[in-house]
């Protein structure tokens, strides 16, 4: 009998039939079998198999109108809340949104069909299939312009620090209301979650700290503190004999940020370095545009982003982050405990003292900052 090829010891496909009492996991498991179903099967499993062991550091990033959606309560908190996200990087829309939450400000349900000519014409707002009054942005505007004024914002600061200070004022907001975990940014606060935005004029956050700057605001972003604060993040992990994660969901310039820390850390800095080590990204770019949204964990191993390594754990799959993620999240809560939470928001000193420790005997005294 002729020897059986390595490409046939996979598990054969015979699934389950899918049962009323057949559970998420479950379902996932058995009946998630090709294609990219296949792939999200393969994501989920690396996630509990790997990623959330207790010495590898999670980084998160976030892109598209994920919070609008409900997906920062239904999804992220919970997976902040069982200690399963470290970090992340965030577009700063998907974070003005979720102060709408915190303030008891209401998110409708509509269609893609509507009339935007008649929409505009009655004040109501659009995310796709998402309704909002137009009263919700000037009530949100007011709330950041005037919690921008208090004398702790006075300064230059990283956006980890302004968002962990906003998510203060939520978390308060949020008990003075019975809003309790309906923010993303509150719930990063009380569990010591640092959260970056890569380009923070790109936002209506942004916006109202420009406004305020033209009328004397000091509160400026220092963005090179977040560079080198996530970059410190990624090398803790590796030098504390530990491991990083990227979880990407979309792409753009949050899935940049998170990624560039190796690079940051290898080409810049110059400091040994392989690559993050476990890389899971939810898209529906193309790769063959040449965009940074679809490049694959491949190219990001000739950019020193991904340790050549591990690239056999690495998953890319072609669905909408508003599909892959509640089932990432059901899968992981259903399939592991939790984990307790880094707080890297309050070791951030720490951990940018160690990489300007090392910078620093390699290349003479020069500050990171």
């Amino acid at each position: 009998m002729a020897r059986k090829s390595q490409f046939l010891t996979g598990r054969r496909i015979d699934p389950n039939p899918i049962a009323s009492k057949t559970s998420i996991a479950e379902l996932v498991d058995n009946s998630f079998v090709s294609y990219n179903a296949g792939r999200l099967r393969e994501a989920c499993q690396l996630l509990t198999d790997k990623i959330l062991q207790d010495n590898v550091t999670v980084g998160l990033s976030l892109s598209g109108a994920l919070t609008p959606a409900g997906l920062g309560i239904s999804a992220l908190i919970p997976l902040i809340e069982n200690g399963f996200v470290d970090w992340i990087v965030s577009t700063g829309a998907n974070l003005y949104h979720d102060t709408h939450f915190a303030m008891g400000l209401a998110m409708h349900r509509g269609t893609p069909d509507a009339d935007d000519v008649i929409l505009r014409e009655e004040g109501i707002v659009r995310i796709y299939d998402i309704f909002f009054d137009y009263d919700i942005l000037i009530s949100t505007d007011d709330f950041f312009r005037e919690l921008l004024k208090a004398d702790e914002f006075q300064r230059e600061m990283s956006t980890s620090e302004l968002h962990f200070l906003v998510g203060k004022y939520l978390a308060e907001r949020e008990k003075l209301l019975g809003t309790e975990k309906k923010s993303l940014l509150a719930t990063a606060y009380r569990h010591g979650v640092p959260i970056y935005t890569s380009s923070p004029g790109d936002s209506s956050i942004g916006m109202n700290v420009a406004a305020l700057a033209l009328k004397g605001n000091r509160l400026k972003f220092d963005v090179s503190l977040d560079v080198n604060e996530s970059a410190a993040i990624v090398l803790e992990a590796k030098r504390s004999g530990g491991k990083s994660a990227a979880i990407i969901l979309g792409g753009g310039s949050p899935k940049n940020f998170l990624l560039q820390t190796e690079p940051h850390i290898q080409e810049v800095l110059s400091l040994n370095e392989k690559g993050h080590d476990y890389f899971i990204q939810i898209t529906d770019a193309r790769v063959d545009t040449g965009g940074l949204s679809g490049a694959t964990p491949g190219e990001a191993v000739s950019w020193g982003k991904i340790d050549p390594q591990q690239l056999p754990d690495s998953v890319v799959c072609y669905v909408d982050s508003t599909i892959a993620l509640p089932i990432l999240t059901a899968y992981a809560l259903a399939k592991h405990p939790p984990r307790k939470p880094k707080r890297l928001f309050e070791r951030r000193a720490e951990l940018l003292k160690n990489i300007e420790k090392e910078f620093k005997e390699k290349f003479g005294k020069i500050k990171l900052r």
